[in-house]
């Protein structure tokens, strides 16, 4: 009776065993049972869109440069700072005659080669040169901004007060940066038959034009009218010379001269 009964409890502490270790074994996560999907109702995803739906690439388009390279407007520039007049005026010819020893004193007057003039007195040369482009011609400039030094040296190789600003007396427009001395060129850069050439002191280079030809007298009206339509008055004695209308006070600081180009 003893060995029945012994037997009956080494089964039962048997069974009681093998519970634990199934019971150890799933809370492991190592049950050899088949494992179920976990539920996907909580997972965010994008639905799916058929290509009907989608939106065409869309092509880079193509970058088409501006004809000038305007300020950027975080820039902000005044009508009285200084600025290089091909920067607005692309198709604008530039001949600085006293960067060279082709004008009237056969010497370098100063030693920049780009025109220089304040932002507002560009602003009208940029109507200027549209109005004249209407008729296949373009302006052309021989002198801009002219510092204050290099008129002291036109005027101790010319001190002629009728065709040289005296500048013990006063200054030179030119040193203001609105004065222009400017011609007209057609398509190919060739100049325009004018009543003279730069700098003639004579009495054909004035703007009473009835001792001129026909085209001549054109020519310089044309230029006259449209300079002075756009807010330029001109100086009599010479036909391509022209001033702003608006004033600027005389620059001492700027110097073209050690801009890096």
């Amino acid at each position: 009776m003893k060995k029945i009964v012994s037997v009956i409890l080494l089964l039962a502490c048997l069974a009681a065993l093998c519970g634990c270790k199934n019971l150890f074994l799933i809370e492991m996560g190592t049950d050899n049972s088949t494992p179920t999907s976990p539920s996907t109702s909580n997972i965010e995803t994008d639905p799916p869109t058929s290509p009907t739906e989608t939106e065409p690439v869309q092509q880079p388009t193509e970058t088409i440069p501006l004809p000038t390279e305007l300020p950027l407007p975080e820039q902000q520039l005044k009508d009285t700072d200084f600025v290089a007049v091909t920067d607005y005026i692309p198709e604008i010819v530039v001949e600085l005659k006293y960067a060279t020893k082709d004008n009237f004193t056969g010497q370098v007057i100063y030693d920049f080669q780009d025109a220089y003039l304040r932002y507002g007195t560009v602003k009208k040369l940029m109507a200027v040169s549209e109005a004249l482009a209407e008729h296949d011609v373009y302006l052309k400039i021989w002198d801009a901004f002219r510092p204050p030094a290099a008129q002291f040296k036109l005027w101790e190789v010319y001190p002629d007060p009728n065709f040289v600003s005296n500048p013990n007396v006063k200054y030179s427009s030119h040193s203001r940066g609105n004065t222009v001395d400017i011609t007209l060129v057609d398509a190919q850069g060739n100049e325009l038959e004018m009543p003279t050439g730069f700098d003639d002191f004579s009495a054909l280079a004035d703007r009473d034009y009835s001792d001129c030809s026909p085209t001549t007298a054109e020519n310089a009206l044309l230029l006259q009218r449209t300079m002075e339509e756009h807010g330029f008055s001109g100086y009599y004695k010479e036909w391509w010379h022209f001033s702003d209308e608006t004033e600027y006070p005389p620059e001492e600081c700027f110097d073209p001269s050690v801009i890096s180009t």
